[in-house]
């Protein structure tokens, strides 16, 4: 065995090929999704308002994931009769349930970029002069 290798616990193993697990973790590894929980994670937007604070994410890209996250039980999507009609966006409880995992996550995140940042260096740098 290599110096890489690592025993897998049973349950670590069952879960990592459980289909449900790996729709769940697609769906929260999206990066718009998980900014999207986050931002909802405070209390309701609208589309408009949701835009604004998630940098970066284009019209059709929030459509399509808001609506994800609605069909996965994890935001609710209540339509006020106005003029212009009102929509508001807000976590349902099983979305707040996944709010703290996601938020402990992105924190993680942020605490450990720069040492991510210079492994990446290092690996990058260490290919080119396999490469050479």
């Amino acid at each position: 065995m290599s110096g890489r290798h690592i025993d897998v616990p049973f349950e670590a193993d069952t879960f990592g090929s459980c289909p449900a697990v790996t729709e769940v973790l697609s769906r929260v590894g999206d990066k718009w999704s998980m900014q999207v929980v986050i931002r909802l994670g405070s209390g309701s937007l609208r589309f408009n308002e949701l835009k604004r604070v998630v940098t970066g994410i284009s019209q059709r890209m929030l459509t399509r994931t808001l609506r994800g996250l609605e069909r996965d039980g994890l935001v609710s999507r209540t339509v006020t009769a106005s003029v212009p009609p009102r929509v508001d966006y807000e976590l349902t409880p099983l979305g707040h349930s996944l709010w703290n995992p996601v938020a402990v996550l992105s924190s993680w995140a942020l605490a450990n970029r720069e040492q991510i940042h210079q492994a990446q260096e290092r690996y990058d740098a260490q290919e080119n002069n396999d490469n050479l």
